[in-house]
């Protein structure tokens, strides 16, 4: 089909997420995408964009893999799914003894879900599950930071700190306190309040879930990995369980293979998703430690009632396998640390044009503030259509614009995207 068909057709029946809807049918222009290979994305006309934002994250080794694809034709041809009931095969069962070789120390046992939002989904339930019973039925409450994102079920959702998700909500989300983000100011006023929070009514909360170093969906919000450390010794004070989201931050975005690992702890529950599988099918998986896991012993009312239907899926468990194999053959962090000075230097350098706010990065991920208007500011939206006529797709987080491309970007592309940031910024020229 042509590019004019395509639109025609997403317009009346394609419901695209997060979208106002009116916009979208009177003035989307849609990047019409044939194929992506590496950092790109190829439209039908046969124009390229440097992917800025690795597909919502999970494209951490770009788009096509020689090997993941390999994997997966492989996979395809002897197994592509079976319950997970009863039963077990090699993907799932070797996939879970090496993720918890390289996951923080301590966690132990893997429960697989199909993204990051059920992985969090199950945190929620083990969590208050394994508090019940190891004997603190009263612990229900859980904390979480302000401005969090930890996905869109209705468990995920309801830790989340971000107002205009939540609003619609209202009424059928469960009771989740938020405690100051650990951000610009240092992270001492805001332990202060969540230890509060916890010498109030430590004795009925069952976890604090945290996204480790950097909030994504807030707006790339960064904070020290000391907090990490503090947050660490108070839940053990008050019995609490801790939850890390490395759904965004896991998998070397920020520099390590695991964000929670620049402060040298270790959670009792870790979810983990976006790259997890190459980006190209969608799993997750919830990683528990002996003590939580054994909770559930005891006799079938205390096993684990819940799962999916594609729990441990096997196309997905072989591509996870090989994400973690390529991750070790071609030095990804190495390739990470190698990159993240390009990203501190060029966001150092859009500090200096008149209206930016506030710039900061991390690992892979460079963000900067261009107005006050926050999720529902235009400022990023103009910066995102610059972009897309330099080739590049930046989808922005309201006026934050931002880049996380895939971890394997080549150099050359990574300062072209940066320099199509910094113009389009220029272009758009933001408010003194």
């Amino acid at each position: 089909m042509d590019r004019a068909t395509l639109v025609d057709l997403d317009r009346r029946f394609v419901w695209h997420p997060y979208t106002d809807i009116d916009a979208w049918e009177t003035r989307g222009d849609p990047i019409v995408v044939a194929r992506a290979q590496g950092a790109r994305l190829f439209d039908v006309d046969g124009r390229s964009y440097l992917d800025g934002n690795a597909s919502w994250w999970v494209a951490g080794l770009g788009h096509g893999h020689p090997r993941l694809l390999r994997v997966l034709r492989e996979q395809s041809e002897t197994l592509t799914h079976v319950a997970l009931a009863g039963i077990t095969h090699e993907p799932a069962a070797a996939l879970a003894a090496e993720l918890c070789a390289v996951a923080p120390r301590g966690l132990s046992h893997v429960f697989y879900t199909d993204n990051g939002s059920t992985a969090v989904e199950a945190a929620v339930k083990i969590a208050v599950q394994s508090q019940r019973q190891r004997g603190h039925e009263q612990r229900t409450r859980f904390v979480a930071l302000d401005g969090a994102f930890h996905g869109d079920t209705v468990g995920a959702a309801s830790l989340g700190g971000v107002e205009i998700f939540r609003r619609p909500f209202a009424g059928v989300l469960f009771d989740c306190v938020h405690a100051p983000v650990p951000d610009e100011g240092g992270h001492a006023r805001a332990f202060e309040a969540i230890s509060a929070l916890l010498a109030k009514d430590g004795d009925r909360t069952a976890a604090v879930v945290v996204e480790p170093v950097v909030q994504g969906a807030a707006g790339m919000r960064i904070y020290d990995a000391g907090y990490l450390r503090e947050l660490r010794a108070l839940c053990d004070r008050h019995g609490v369980l801790l939850v890390f989201d490395e759904v965004f931050s896991g998998y070397g975005r920020t520099g390590p293979m695991w964000a929670s690992s620049l402060a040298g702890v270790s959670p009792d529950i870790l979810c983990v998703g976006k790259t997890f599988a190459g980006g190209i099918l969608p799993m997750g998986a919830t990683l528990v430690t002996d003590a939580v896991y054994d909770a559930f012993r005891g006799g079938k009312e205390r096993s684990f009632y819940y799962g999916h239907t594609f729990c441990g899926h096997p196309l997905g468990a072989a591509l996870a396998r090989e994400v973690l194999a390529i991750f070790r053959d071609e030095d990804v962090l190495g390739q990470v640390a190698r990159k993240q000075p390009l990203i501190h230097q060029a966001f150092q350098r859009l500090a200096e044009v008149p209206g930016v706010a506030r710039v900061r990065s991390i690992g892979m991920i460079g963000a900067a503030d261009l107005g006050g208007a926050g999720y529902l500011g235009g400022l990023g939206w103009q910066v995102y259509e610059e972009a897309k006529k330099r080739g590049a797709y930046l989808r922005p987080l309201g006026d934050t614009v931002y880049v996380s491309p895939p971890l394997t970007i080549d150099e050359a592309e990574l300062v072209e995207l940066l320099q199509i940031l910094e113009d389009s910024v220029r272009a758009v020229g933001t408010p003194g």
